[in-house]
């Protein structure tokens, strides 16, 4: 079974990594790869392709193309999504934070989302196979994370997960007017919602961010 895919991620080597791992699986799938190394590369790769994708390999962190406002391999996905409605999304990325991964699924629901740290080669061929027969897969730490965000939503609307994610980064509360395009008795009144939640009274910053680490939040 022949599948047109797309892969993108930054490092040539990590996609001929992918290539080479999946040429070599038991189930008779023969794979067209074109690749692309940057946002920019991507976009144009996706909307001048001849041959619809039926597969798509995201990695999120990707040299952005400020031209169209797509800063990382999320903003592609409704690129991919307008142009190859039919292809099968997965989603690649470094990055472990809950609140990062519950974005990617909250915003996009791709049809996998695999953290880096957590496979093998076994596993992307599963994957693989997985997505192409029409089933979701998400790696360990998805699934992990999974069973507590369903408890924890009342914090993660989309701008306090932003607020949580910015404070985690180093980014100071009085930028963050700016960031968010909120004002600041806006940003004050969320985090008191969230000191709220996470039950502390009073505190700072960085005692939100202690609660937040220690409920798997970043």
């Amino acid at each position: 079974m022949e599948v047109n895919v797309l892969m993108v991620d930054d490092h040539p080597p990590i996609i001929e990594g992918y290539k080479s791992i999946l040429s070599y699986n038991p189930h008779g799938y023969k794979l067209n790869t074109t690749s692309a190394h940057s946002c920019e590369g991507a976009y144009h790769t996706i909307i001048n392709a001849k041959t619809p994708f039926e597969v798509a390999f995201l990695d999120v962190t990707l040299p952005p193309f400020i031209e169209k406002n797509i800063h990382s391999g999320e903003d592609l996905i409704p690129v991919v999504k307008k142009y190859h409605p039919e292809a099968k999304i997965i989603v690649l990325t470094s990055h472990s934070e809950s609140i990062v991964l519950f974005k990617i699924l909250n915003d996009h629901n791709p049809n996998g989302l695999l953290v880096k740290s957590d496979f093998q080669s076994k596993d992307l061929v599963i994957a693989f196979d997985t997505i192409v027969k029409g089933e979701v897969y998400y790696s360990q730490t998805v699934v992990k994370y999974q069973k507590t965000w369903e408890e924890k939503n009342k914090v993660m609307d989309n701008y306090n997960r932003q607020i949580l994610l910015l404070l985690s980064q180093g980014v100071k509360t009085k930028r963050l007017p700016d960031l968010l395009h909120l004002s600041k008795s806006a940003i004050d009144k969320r985090k008191a919602i969230i000191k709220q939640i996470f039950g502390i009274d009073k505190g700072t910053d960085e005692d939100i961010l202690r609660e937040a680490r220690k409920q798997g939040l970043i």
